[in-house]
């Protein structure tokens, strides 16, 4: 029976999805097993200094160091205007303690108006431990001598013009007996960048909106020199002050005195303040660079404005998004009423899914299935709920994948599986045998055993719950209208909530099945079963080649034309030998095996251009060839700081959604003259295959996957539009912009 074997193939390409999503989930949990946790912006690792091994009195260090990518930062432990330090979370045998951060003296970030203190390049965070003499080192099972296991959870914020909270797990084995110095380079640059501490106290007077400082004692190689004052209390003073404009500094022989202004949103009214004096034109051979002294605090203090939110985002991004909450209701991230919305927007979007041509041929099996029960109103409902727990089970295990990747560290969004050429392989080969099956050219009868053919007919249940995972495998490339927020709103959530959401996309796909299960009037509106039947199964083959067609143009744009090539010739390889089992007697014994050979032979041959990457210049020809350039955060930024407005056009090959959309709306003629007329530069971010970039900035737009249309106007909030992107709902945002 066509229906019985669809869903036993299907059996096998679930396992295909799932084998893919194990592969990053083992690496996450080996890295989680490590010293080094390495992100896309950040590579972080759990670095140790014990030049005489771990014992009372000794001296021990242990630290965090991080390697940024260029234009990327994180933070001091005032963070400044914007921004969070990095924290650090120890777990340490019995007898071991661990200190505060010996935190390098930072530099000032101007951000806009504000400024923040942080870090570049690279920073190694420096901790002390103390062992005390009640520690005692765990025997080592294996014989060898004795360590001690030192875990360490960190969280740090990294930013350029956009913000992403990042965190990682470590581990580190110290041996108790010997020396561990290999990273004392790092160390020792560490120690010198921090700052000195100076033995006399310094002097804080509140005048006004300002703080007089005289600070003495500081060494003769720093006077006379300009400083840098950065102060350890955050939201006391105005930290994007410039020296010489609004702040005043000058030596009174061998003392330090300055005026510096205090922040218009001061929030802070400390007794003492301890701050950092730090070289502001470093020169070679300078040591120590800066200086710490702790100055109590003398005079009035004014009044405090109200708390104001702190900012971990750029300031223009900021105020965009204050000017936008204006005319939008205000909603907190778990406010019950935010997930009711987006509980009815997923209900809404599974319904919606039905309609798209991803799901509508699985609709029609089962359509030919329902009839195939006519009469049968019990065996209805049945169907209908296996079916539906078919797709409930499946789409939960999915989210479940994705969502506990994510938690790993893993970047990825709706759809990732089909970011996979191996898994688009294993679909187009088995749609190829549903549509051979659909079109009468094998029957699971002729080719399989007959006892696995008897469990079939024995249990007709198995067959309706696995066209529903069926439906839930061929519908995540799409995303129907109000799917992309719930989703995107799914990923903020904690993961009970974010299965919730879930959930409520996975019934609203199988509620239209579910209710023809249970209301009898819908079966009466199919004619009886006959010829007819046969005649939609061999048409219903065609939107199954249809797909494989597009699955295989799916791969061509993921490994090139010669990966496309490879696969279709596998796929006739496919179809040949599954005819060959059709036959009956010798016949059928030598022909298969010679396909089986020819097959092996083949895939062998060719096989691994399917998984090969296409190289990154076809990429940049291709956009070269229109009017749309390859997208990049940097390039985005560039063209804002010109004074462009930049479209955003997030895509991939497997979304169907995105291809309608590019074929209708972003091809319109009016349209393309509207963004010529306004001077709009045209970026495109390809999804197709798994990119962390395009992932970040997905999820910091409130989405979990595509398509994603998003519009930056300099100066305001991205502008991101519906799924289904309307001429009319673009033109209308195009209008607003000056020509």
């Amino acid at each position: 029976m066509p229906s019985s074997f669809i869903r036993r193939a299907l059996a096998a390409s679930f396992l295909l999805v799932a084998a893919a999503a194990e592969l990053p989930a083992a690496a996450q949990l080996s890295a989680q097993a490590s010293p080094v946790v390495t992100t896309p912006r950040v590579r972080a690792e759990l670095m140790a200094y014990a030049p005489d091994g771990v014992a009372p009195g000794a001296q021990v260090w242990v630290g965090l160091q991080l390697q940024h990518q260029p234009q990327w930062h994180t933070y001091w432990k005032n963070a400044g205007d914007s921004g969070l330090p990095t924290e650090l979370s120890w777990t340490l045998p019995a007898g071991v303690t661990a200190g505060e951060i010996a935190w390098p003296t930072p530099h000032k970030i101007p951000v806009g108006t504000l400024a923040n203190y942080g870090y570049e390049n690279t920073v190694l965070l420096p901790v002390p431990l103390t062992v005390s003499p009640e520690f005692k080192p765990a025997a080592s099972l294996t014989g060898g001598s004795a360590s001690v296991d030192v875990r360490l959870k960190a969280t740090w914020l990294v930013c350029r013009q956009e913000c992403i909270p990042e965190e990682g797990s470590f581990t580190l084995k110290l041996p108790v007996q010997g020396t561990t110095a290999l990273n004392r380079p790092a160390f020792d640059a560490a120690f010198d960048a921090a700052p000195a501490p100076l033995s006399r106290p310094g002097q804080i007077q509140v005048e006004g909106q300002q703080l007089k400082l005289r600070v003495e004692g500081l060494p003769a190689s720093a006077q006379g020199r300009p400083l840098e004052f950065l102060p350890e209390t955050g939201e006391v003073v105005h930290n994007a002050a410039v020296s010489g404009k609004d702040w005043q500094q000058a030596w009174e022989g061998g003392t330090w005195t300055a005026t510096y202004p205090l922040a218009e949103q001061r929030s802070a009214s400390p007794d003492a303040m301890p701050v950092v004096l730090a070289l502001a034109e470093p020169k070679a051979g300078d040591k120590p660079l800066a200086w710490r002294v702790e100055a109590p605090v003398s005079g009035n203090w004014p009044a405090t404005a109200a708390p104001a939110a702190r900012a971990e985002v750029s300031p223009a991004l900021q105020a965009a998004l204050k000017e936008n909450a204006a005319t939008a209701p205000a909603t907190t991230p778990f406010a019950a009423s935010s997930l009711a919305m987006a509980l009815l927007g997923a209900l809404l979007g599974g319904l919606l899914l039905n309609l798209m041509p991803c799901v509508f041929p699985v609709l029609a099996i089962k359509v030919l299935g329902f009839a195939r029960q006519s009469g049968d109103h019990g065996g209805h409902r049945r169907a209908a709920l296996a079916y539906t727990a078919g797709v409930m089970i499946s789409l939960l295990a999915l989210a479940g994948a994705m969502l506990a990747l994510r938690a790993a560290g893993a970047q990825l969004g709706w759809g990732f599986q089909l970011q996979s050429p191996a898994v688009v392989a294993g679909l187009a080969a088995l749609f190829t045998l549903i549509g051979l099956n659909l079109a009468g050219v094998f029957e699971f009868g002729r080719v399989a055993p007959a006892s696995l053919c008897g469990a079939q007919s024995a249990r007709p249940l198995v067959n309706d719950f696995l066209s529903g995972v069926l439906a839930v495998v061929i519908a995540s490339p799409c995303t129907a209208p109000f799917m992309g927020a719930s989703l995107g709103f799914a990923i903020t959530l904690p993961a009970g909530q974010a299965m919730l959401l879930f959930a409520a996309l996975g019934f609203g796909l199988a509620l239209p099945y579910l209710l023809a299960g249970f209301i009898p009037a819908v079966a009466r509106l199919l004619p009886r079963p006959g010829r007819w039947m046969q005649t939609l199964q061999r048409l219903l083959a065609f939107p199954m080649f249809a797909t494989v067609a597009w699955l295989v143009w799916v791969l061509g744009q993921q490994s090139g034309i010669d990966g496309a090539g490879a696969l279709l010739a596998l796929l006739v390889c496919l179809s040949a030998l599954v005819w060959s089992f059709t036959l009956r007697g010798r016949a059928r014994v030598v022909i298969a095996s010679v396909l089986l050979v020819c097959t092996a032979v083949l895939a062998a041959g060719i096989g691994p251009n399917i998984v090969q990457g296409t190289p990154p210049a076809a990429a940049a020809v291709a956009g070269a060839q229109d009017r749309w350039q390859p997208w990049s955060t940097q390039r985005v930024a560039e063209l804002n700081a010109q004074g462009r407005p930049v479209f955003v056009d997030f895509t991939a090959a497997w979304c169907v959604t995105c291809q309608y959309n590019k074929k209708t709306t972003l091809a319109d003629a009016e349209v393309l003259a509207q963004f010529q007329s306004r001077n709009v530069a045209l970026m495109r971010a390809d999804w197709t295959r798994r990119d962390q970039a395009i992932t970040a900035a997905i999820t910091a737009l409130g989405r979990s996957g595509v398509p994603v249309y998003v519009l930056h106007v300099p100066g305001k909030a991205p502008v991101v539009f519906s799924e289904i992107l309307r001429k009319e709902e673009l033109s209308s945002a195009l209008a607003a912009l000056s020509p």
